[in-house]
């Protein structure tokens, strides 16, 4: 009997542990993750690409905004973010100030679903299914979606939900072409496909939700290069495995890090990609809901891209 008492508690003292860490010391415990990725034609001069995502940010959430705004340091050529910045109605002036300086760099961003709707109490298990309700069918309350995008574009950075744009950085000519939260189904790529310009040294695809049909859809366009965020990278992962969900229909292997992705790709192991596939850069993102800010085996990062 007391060996059964004894067992039980050590099972308990476990589960606080294992509480209190993925509550309280990883959620914290920032990242920044770091890929060469060769996309880039041979003589072209590297490029420095910062990629944010998921920051989910409430205001006084200081830690996490001091962590972004040392990211200007790296001093990248370019920043991408691919969403869900805001977890709070009154988050806008907080996550403009935590970018301050990295505004001051040339940028491009798409948006997320908790750019649009505020965070709302959820059951977590919900995530292993994605059929479950997002955005108009969960609230009616809305976030000041238009003062973010204000707020990027005012720094000159480019607005890349169901658009295109271009930028040349240290003499290399890219072209991006991004979506609208796939995730509430606001993708909309029909307005933004086709092939890139001749003179394109790189496509890249920035999107929120690694949805395969997006993904399959700026391959099929060339892109070389596709960002995304979204999946958390998994959030509570189990160790030595990793994710379990992605909260959408990308597979849980890739759910954060450099793979490769080609039109129907599906769950075909990087290993068998075709010379032509296209490097996937999914973040595992710097934040959480509110409701549920816990991390497990999966730190918050953001991701410092060297294209080559």
């Amino acid at each position: 009997m007391n060996l059964v008492c004894r067992g039980a508690a050590g099972l308990v003292g476990l589960g606080a542990g294992v509480l209190a860490w993925s509550t309280l010391v990883e959620p914290r415990a920032f990242a920044l993750r770091e890929f060469e990725v060769p996309v880039l034609p041979a003589g072209a001069a590297p490029l420095r690409v910062l990629h944010l995502s998921d920051l989910h940010l409430v205001p006084g959430q200081r830690t996490k905004q001091d962590w972004v705004r040392s990211l200007a340091a790296l001093e990248p050529d370019l920043v991408i973010t691919t969403g869900d910045n805001l977890a709070h109605r009154d988050a806008v002036p907080a996550v403009l100030d935590t970018y301050r300086d990295l505004l001051e760099i040339p940028g491009v961003f798409v948006l997320g679903s908790n750019d649009y709707f505020p965070p709302t109490l959820k059951n977590p298990l919900r995530y292993f299914n994605d059929s479950h309700q997002r955005g108009e069918a969960l609230t009616s309350a809305r976030l000041p979606t238009q003062d973010l995008i204000d707020g990027f574009t005012s720094a000159g950075w480019l607005d890349l939900n169901n658009a295109r744009g271009a930028l040349t950085l240290r003499g290399v000519r890219l072209e991006f072409v991004g979506v609208d939260d796939p995730h509430l189904e606001y993708d909309r790529y029909d307005q933004a496909a086709g092939p890139a310009a001749p003179d394109t040294e790189l496509l890249v695809g920035v999107t929120h939700a690694p949805y395969q049909r997006v993904l399959d859809a700026m391959t099929t366009d060339g892109a070389g290069l596709v960002l995304a965020g979204h999946t958390h990278g998994g959030q509570v992962c189990v160790p030595f495995h990793g994710a379990l969900v992605t909260n959408c229909d990308l597979v849980p292997g890739r759910a954060k890090g450099l793979s490769r992705w080609w039109p129907g790709a599906g769950s075909t192991p990087s290993s068998a990609a075709p010379p032509t596939a296209a490097w996937l850069e999914v973040s595992a993102g710097l934040g959480a809901s509110p409701y549920s800010p816990f991390r497990f085996a999966c730190r918050p990062e953001a991701t410092l891209l060297t294209l080559v």
